[in-house]
C-alpha cells in the first residue's frame, strides 16, 4: 500500500479549473457533430496539455475529441494494463454556463443555502449527514456543477501526476482515456478496444464513497411521431387532425405505474423526455430502462399499444413508432472477468474502507465497453445531486477515490506477477 499521500489541495484545483469549461452535450447535434460541443474539445485540449507536462507516455487529443494516455507500469511489465475511464461532457438537462464554483471547507452540517437562494436540503440529500467535517463544493445554484463527470477526470488526472512523481508505486501500464458526450449515449461509439489495449477498465463515474457498481440499467430509446393534418383553423371542423392533441393522448395513455416518478431500486420505467412539434406531426421522444432486457421489449409493446389506440381515437392520424437498442446490463458482461470487481472490493478492504457492491438506475459508458467485450465496473468519484443546480461533490471522497485506484492498480500488478 503506498504511504505517499495524495495532493488535495492540487486535486481540488484541477477539479476548480475542469468545472469552469462548459462541456454540456448538446442532443440535437447532428451524427456527423461528435463531440456534440466545442466546449469538450477545449477541456480535452488542456487535459492534453498537463497530460504533456506531467510527462505521460503519448498524450493526445485524436479526430473524435477523445484524449488518451498511459502512465508507464513499474511492475516490469508483468501485470496487466488497465484503463481509466471518464467523460469530458455534462448533463444538457440543467445550465452548465458561468459555474461559479463555491467551496465549504469543513461542512457543520444541516441544509446549504446556495447564492441564488437555491438550498440543498438535508431530508432530500441524506447523505449529507455522514459528510460532515468534509470539504464540499457546490456551485451559486444557478448552473449544474459538472461533478458528473468532472470529478472522474479529476481523481485520474491526479492519479496519473501522483504516479509519476512516485515510481516506487508499483502498478502495470494504467491507460488513461476521457469520452465525450456520455450524458446523450454516444460516450463509446469511437472507442478502438484494440487502440486501448487493456485487460480490464474501471469508470470513474460514480456517487458516494465505496460504492462499486455492478449492475446498470438496460436500455433502449423510442420515438413516436404522429403525422396530422394542419389547415386554417377558421375551416378546420371535421379537417384538422391536430397532432399536439394526438400527442398529449399518448403521452395520457402512458401508465404512470412505471414512470422514474413512481419508481425506485430494481423498477424499471417509460420515460418521456421530450416531446416537439406542431399540428400537422408531432415527436414524443423517450427512454426504456429496466435490468431485465424481457421488461424492455414488454415497455416497447406497451408504447406500439398506446400508439396504437391514440390512432383510433383520431381518425386519419398516421403514427409511426421507433425503438432502439442503446446499452446492456453491465452485470451479464462482468460475469466473464469475475476479478474487475473482486480487486476493487478488496482494494476498499485493504485501506479499511467499507465497500458495497451497488446498482445503477442508469448507465456508463462501462456498459457499453463491457458489451463490446471490456469489463468496466464503475467507482465511486464522489459526485452528488447529478444534473441539477443543486449538485455538489466531495473533495474528501474524492481524495479516497483516488487513494483506492492506487491500490487497486497494485493489486492488478500483484495478480499478473502470481
Amino acid at each position: 500500500m503506498t504511504t505517499t499521500a495524495i495532493n488535495r489541495q492540487r486535486l481540488l484545483d484541477r477539479f476548480l479549473s475542469y468545472v469552469s469549461v462548459d462541456t454540456a452535450a448538446d442532443p440535437a447535434a447532428g451524427p456527423n457533430q461528435y463531440p456534440s460541443s466545442a466546449g469538450q474539445w477545449e477541456l480535452g485540449r488542456l487535459l492534453t496539455q498537463q497530460l504533456t507536462e506531467m510527462s505521460a507516455d503519448y498524450p493526445h487529443q485524436d479526430d473524435r475529441g477523445l484524449v488518451w494516455a498511459t502512465v508507464p507500469a513499474t511492475d516490469g511489465g508483468q501485470g496487466p494494463a488497465v484503463a481509466l475511464i471518464a467523460h469530458l461532457d455534462t448533463s444538457p438537462e440543467a445550465p452548465s454556463h458561468n459555474v461559479q464554483p463555491q467551496v465549504i471547507q469543513h461542512y457543520e452540517g444541516g441544509d446549504i443555502r446556495l447564492p441564488s437562494g437555491q438550498v440543498i436540503r438535508v431530508d432530500q440529500t441524506p447523505e449529507l449527514k455522514h459528510l460532515v467535517g468534509s470539504t464540499l463544493i457546490t456551485t451559486d445554484g444557478n448552473t449544474l456543477l459538472g461533478g458528473d463527470d468532472k470529478a472522474g477526470v479529476a481523481i485520474i488526472m491526479e492519479l496519473a501526476h501522483h504516479l509519476l512523481e512516485n515510481p516506487h508505486l508499483v502498478h502495470g501500464p494504467v491507460r488513461i482515456l476521457f469520452t465525450c458526450d456520455e450524458e446523450i449515449g454516444r460516450g463509446t461509439d469511437y472507442i478502438d478496444l484494440d487502440k486501448l489495449n487493456a485487460v480490464v477498465g474501471y469508470t470513474l463515474d460514480g456517487g458516494d464513497a465505496g460504492q462499486l457498481d455492478v449492475e446498470t440499467f438496460s436500455a433502449d430509446a423510442a420515438s413516436v411521431i404522429l403525422r396530422g393534418h394542419n389547415i386554417h383553423p377558421a375551416i378546420a371542423k371535421g379537417r384538422m387532425i391536430n397532432a399536439v392533441r394526438a400527442a398529449a393522448d399518448f403521452l395520457a395513455g402512458l401508465p404512470m405505474r412505471e414512470s422514474p416518478e413512481t419508481t425506485e431500486d430494481r423498477q424499471g420505467f417509460i420515460h418521456p423526455y421530450n416531446i416537439s412539434g406542431g399540428v400537422g406531426e408531432a415527436k414524443v421522444e423517450l427512454i426504456l430502462r429496466s435490468f431485465e432486457t424481457p421488461e424492455l421489449q414488454r415497455y416497447a409493446e406497451v408504447i406500439r399499444q398506446c400508439a396504437q389506440q391514440t390512432q383510433q381515437k383520431f381518425p386519419g392520424l398516421e403514427v409511426e413508432v421507433n425503438v432502439r437498442r442503446q446499452y446492456r446490463n453491465l452485470a451479464e458482461g462482468l460475469e466473464k472477468l469475475p476479478e474487475a470487481a473482486a480487486l476493487a472490493e478488496q482494494a476498499y478492504q485493504n485501506l479499511g474502507h467499507s465497500c458495497q457492491r451497488t446498482i445503477v438506475r442508469g448507465g456508463t459508458d462501462g456498459s457499453q465497453l463491457t458489451e463490446k467485450g471490456l469489463p468496466t465496473p464503475n467507482l465511486s468519484s464522489g459526485q452528488h445531486n447529478i444534473h441539477a443546480v443543486h449538485e455538489f461533490a466531495c473533495l474528501d471522497q474524492m481524495v479516497a477515490a483516488t487513494e483506492h485506484l492506487v491500490e487497486l492498480l497494485r493489486l492488478w500488478s500483484e495478480r499478473g506477477r502470481s
